[in-house]
């Protein structure tokens, strides 16, 4: 079996005092029962020096998952793995890579990780099982000059991000001539991070990695891992091209474990408002360390992190300094090695961390897991849930805020315990995304006709489009001067961005579209990055960058914007029962004209701020319907109708990332009496990035079940007339003006007949 580290642990869930589970911020306990682990026999076909070099770890049997995997890949299939945390799926696809390159030195692999730590962590765990011939390294931007050379003719595993493949390999590919000629797996570990703009970015690099190693003279194989997602072969199909097994049945053991959902406090009724998230998070972890127990406490930020460990700390005494820390981006890798290296130790027994612990860093054994706000997504969740009980009886903990997410999963634990994984979405043929990539692909190589086959149709198209290309003999070629790919951000999908830049160190931040700067980035809006809230001083539209400095106060704020929709294609549409719903192109508006300084304790608003500012328009892909008269019945007349319309959008806005792995801030939406196109009420739903990436094209098709969870959101909400835990939106363009709670629900209900 696989070995478990010498230090067993007496303490377990027993401990907790008999009311800690009885209280009344408890709004759901539940129990997922143990699994034992379903094991074969290592496979003949791996080589005799890996099976000693895991023998010598504690491994000498797979999990029948890992042996699924290993007969996919043994057979020439690329590979979609995709079980819980903690399942072994990094064995899974090193075994693959292990075993060629044990057999032939000359063999290399590449391994893709969204994060650095995660490298450093995956090149650390493959020099110590010291399988004979493989070299591993890291090429990443912290490389050292000196060093890169040595990497490109030494390694044989090279440890890398999609970040640097795109921008640091492909564009200089003549220097990484036998590495691509030799190029025999790509490992893409975390692949469900992969979505959205960043995904569909990266899932062109791919394409273009793909495309360079067939001039080479390799067709790697991929190997991928993912949490688990609704997707994972669409996913797989669409970050490489190409088809892949899918390997989904989890055979790793897991422990009893128990499941809470706990809602803070009500501290003021009538408005609905709770005690605070961060606070009943530091609570929780004091009284569950004090018990000696090993917890891990989810945060949503930098900051949430830092303040729950303060809490925390001042609730158990400066005698728990040496048990306790904080785990955040912010660190040092030394810093952020040590605490991982101490809480595996058994040294640490709290640890208060934003997702950068939340992906496959190796950090031992836990009893518990406090997540303080609802991550975003099911899946998320549950890899941070996975942690806890590792070994025995596990508590996992959901402490929710106020958002209208947190607040539904209260009330209705079996929409969140019981519902399937979000989908994992990306499209990589946006022409926004796209156009940069298909320069880079010639830049790279001169297209032709053959390369449909790597970078797709699309691709070759809209080269024919793109000024910068020259069609020749040899196929379409830059005429620049400069490297495309250099021009490109995979966190953007514009080329027309603004810098987000820190006055006091000149640091870029972030990136965003100029369509979304004009609301994010406005001076004296509150600009959140990794949590983190910044203070913007100046938007420089001429220089495309907007001055942002750190922020302490209590306040944030929210633009006002005057919106319109213009419908451009109406790809699919079905008339259902009292509806027609549409899916297709639009165009979008947003002028801002405004922004409210707002209180961060109760939303109370402090000031109205005028602005001016140039409107935006950007294509995108939205889901729209249009209510027949029946269905308003009784709700048609204004100011009622538009009201009811615009809670409703609001409504569903708030689920959409049930379905789809993405953010309510990457949705925006319309809602309107009367549209100009189709001459009656209708709301709007769409990709807040410019040309869509398929978020609502999601939404298109699970328009039903959408609806459905919409109507228990609202008809659930204990208020009367809407508050944040329903209808109010913290991104609303018209500042949460005009909202009909009981008219959302009376058409959302009807709509779902």
């Amino acid at each position: 079996m696989h070995r478990l580290p010498p230090q067993l642990y007496s303490v377990s869930i027993a401990t907790l005092p008999s009311d800690f589970l009885a209280r009344e911020e408890l709004a759901h306990l539940a129990t997922e029962p143990a699994r034992e682990a379903q094991t074969v026999p290592m496979p003949d076909g791996v080589d005799s020096r890996v099976t000693a070099a895991l023998g010598a770890q504690g491994v000498t049997v797979l999990y029948e998952h890992q042996a699924e995997a290993w007969e996919a890949a043994s057979r020439g299939e690329h590979v979609m793995l995709t079980t819980g945390t903690a399942s072994g799926k990094t064995l899974g696809f090193n075994l693959p890579v292990l075993n060629a390159i044990a057999r032939d030195a000359k063999t290399r692999a590449l391994y893709l990780y969204p994060t650095k730590a995660l490298a450093q962590d995956q090149a650390r765990s493959l020099s110590a099982l010291g399988v004979h011939g493989v070299r591993p390294a890291i090429y990443d931007g912290d490389t050292p000059s000196g060093e890169r050379r040595q990497v490109r003719t030494w390694a044989n595993a090279i440890l890398s991000n999609p970040d640097m493949l795109h921008i640091g390999v492909l564009p200089h590919h003549d220097r990484w001539g036998d590495m691509l000629a030799n190029l025999r797996y790509v490992v893409v570990d975390e692949a469900h991070v992969y979505r959205g703009v960043f995904g569909s970015h990266v899932a062109n690099v791919l394409r273009r990695l793909r495309r360079l190693a067939a001039v080479y003279g390799s067709e790697p194989q991929f190997l991928l891992a993912s949490a688990t997602i609704a997707n994972p072969g669409e996913l797989a199909r669409e970050l490489t091209g190409l088809e892949a097994t899918v390997v989904s049945g989890d055979t790793a053991p897991r422990a009893e474990r128990t499941i809470v959902l706990w809602n803070p406090p009500v501290i003021d009724a009538e408005l609905n408002f709770r005690a605070n998230a961060l606070g009943e998070g530091a609570r929780l972890l004091a009284e569950l360390v004090e018990r000696g127990l090993r917890t891990l406490c989810f945060a949503k930020s930098r900051k949430a992190a830092e303040l729950i460990h303060r809490f925390a700390l001042e609730r158990l005494g400066r005698e728990y300094a040496d048990r306790l820390s904080p785990y955040r981006a912010g660190y040092t890798t030394v810093q952020r090695r040590d605490i991982e290296q101490r809480l595996a130790a058994g040294e640490l027994l709290g640890v208060s961390a934003t997702d950068a612990l939340e992906l496959g860093i190796d950090i031992g054994l836990l009893d518990c897991v406090v997540s303080v706000g609802f991550p975003g997504t099911v899946s998320s969740l549950r890899q941070q849930w996975g942690r806890a009980g590792r070994q025995g009886h596990g508590l996992a903990v959901l402490v929710a805020s106020d958002d209208a997410l947190d607040q539904y999963f209260m009330r209705e634990p079996e929409a969140l315990l019981g519902r399937r994984v979000e989908a994992a979405i990306s499209d990589h043929a946006n022409p926004r995304v796209l156009d940069g990539h298909v320069l880079a692909a010639a830049f790279e190589a001169p297209l032709d006709d053959a390369d449909r086959q790597t970078l797709g149709d699309a691709a070759l198209e809209r080269a024919a489009t793109l000024p910068e290309l020259r069609r020749s003999a040899a196929g379409f070629t830059w005429t620049g001067r400069d490297y495309p790919a250099g021009r490109i951000s995979l966190r953007s999908a514009s080329a027309d961005s603004v810098l987000v830049v820190e006055s006091d160190s000149g640091s870029v931040l972030g990136i965003t579209e100029r369509e979304r700067a004009y609301s994010t980035v406005h001076a004296g809006a509150v600009y959140l990055h990794l949590g983190e809230p910044y203070l913007v001083r100046e938007l420089d539209l001429v220089a495309a960058t907007a001055v942002v400095e750190p922020f302490s106060g209590d306040w944030y704020t929210q633009a006002k914007k005057d919106t319109t929709t213009a419908i451009e294609e109406a790809v699919a549409t079905e008339v259902r029962p009292g509806v027609e719903l549409s899916f297709g192109r639009v165009s979008v508006t947003e002028h801002v004209v405004a922004y409210q300084r707002r209180s961060t304790r109760d939303g109370a608003v402090l000031e109205t701020v005028a602005l001016d500012l140039p409107a935006a328009t950007f294509e995108t892909e939205a889901v729209w319907f249009v209510p027949q008269p029946a269905l308003l019945d009784g709700l048609d007349r204004m100011p009622k109708l538009l009201a009811s319309l615009h809670a409703a959008e609001h409504a569903l806005i708030a689920l959409l990332p049930l379905f789809a792995m993405c953010d309510r801030w990457d949705i925006g939406g319309l809602s309107t009496n009367v549209h100009f196109q189709t001459k009656a009420p209708t709301v709007f739903v769409y990709d807040g990035h410019p040309g869509g990436v398929g978020i609502a094209e999601r939404g298109f098709a699970v328009f039903a079940d959408w609806v459905a969870d919409a109507v228990r959101l609202l008809a659930g909400c204990p208020c009367e007339s809407g508050c944040p835990s329903c209808v109010q939106s913290p991104k609303c363009g018209n500042l949460n003006d005009m909202l009909d709670k009981g008219g959302a629900l009376e058409l959302l209900r009807r709509l779902s007949r």
